[in-house]
């Protein structure tokens, strides 16, 4: 099963981690090359950041990919060479799970909640958010159901909407959490040796 697959790569892949600011930090390298960063809240095991870095054709490191977590806004108030600045009324999407499900968040969407409309695409194996006034159209896919090979359930899927966010929540199938607390229980006896 798929399941297995993945949290084998996972155990197999080289690790490193330390204990910072209340975070437990794990750097992977796998087989093929790739790297991928976690950060865990310490107390609670929630995780609070993922990225992946991939090399490219000719093995230099290619740019950190942020899966979980809030994108670092580019020059925190430096406009750089080519001073122009995206827009902070732009809607923000980015991932923030919780230890029973996905969860993204689309901030800065000024319409109110009829409006939406989230449905799962069985056959892009992609989760769509669309607007009737046509404003917004976002699709998005979950690449920890992918790694699992586990398939999309519309049952799972369900949002919310308030104070201009949507909330978009995806609950967890049983064999992702068995994983990650099989995965927890080997992180916590690798930082105990």
């Amino acid at each position: 099963m798929a399941v297995t697959g993945w949290l084998e790569s996972l155990l197999a892949a080289e690790k490193t981690a330390l204990l910072q600011d209340g975070r437990r930090k794990v750097h992977y390298l796998f087989l093929d090359g790739k790297e991928m960063a976690e950060e865990y809240d310490e107390k609670t095991g929630e995780l609070l950041v993922r990225k992946w870095r991939v090399k490219s054709a000719l093995g230099a490191l290619g740019q950190w990919q942020l899966e979980v977590g809030e994108p670092v806004l580019p020059g925190a108030g430096n406009l750089g060479p080519e001073l122009i600045k995206e827009s902070n009324a732009n809607p923000i999407f980015m991932r923030k799970d919780t230890k029973t499900s996905f969860q993204w968040r689309i901030r800065n969407l000024p319409y109110p909640k009829d409006v939406y409309s989230v449905c799962v695409a069985q056959k892009e194996r992609c989760i769509i958010v669309r607007t009737t006034n046509k404003k917004y159209y976002k699709k998005f896919s979950i690449p920890d159901l992918d790694r699992y090979q586990l398939p999309l359930e519309d049952s799972s899927l369900s949002f919310t909407y308030a104070n201009c966010t949507l909330i978009i929540s995806y609950q967890k199938p049983k064999e992702i959490m068995v994983a990650e607390s099989e995965l927890q229980k080997e992180l916590k006896k690798d930082n105990r040796t």
